[in-house]
């Protein structure tokens, strides 16, 4: 394995590890329900992105080809997401979730 994809590699898991524990402490930090989904679709969507396609490359360099898995994964991450977090959004809205008084914005308009 070349000195590059090791780099990029090591890169990509750290960038990845990054983006998921900022989404892991907006989960925990954040005030509302709104704000709270809205830390861990962002971060953590492109941080487990980021470690799928660390794991493309390694086992690209290693010979073995590149996983359809991982891009498969990557794909349905990058769609289900932001579809998933939509749907909670919408079931908090019709429940009536309350926001707090911070939060900007109206639920519904009005």
């Amino acid at each position: 394995m070349s000195t590059f994809a090791e780099y990029t590699i090591s890169a990509m898991l750290i960038i990845g590890g990054v983006f998921t524990l900022i989404g892991a402490i907006g989960l925990g930090r954040l005030p509302d329900f709104y704000s709270r989904l809205h830390g861990p679709t962002k971060a953590t969507t492109v941080g487990v992105g980021a470690i799928v396609i660390s794991s493309v490359i390694y086992f690209s360099t290693l010979g073995q080809g590149v996983g359809i898995e991982e891009i498969l994964i990557t794909a349905f991450l990058f769609m289900t997401a932001p579809i998933s977090a939509n749907f909670l959004a919408k079931a908090a809205m019709h429940l009536e979730v309350k926001t707090s008084k911070d939060t900007r914005g109206q639920t519904w308009d009005q």
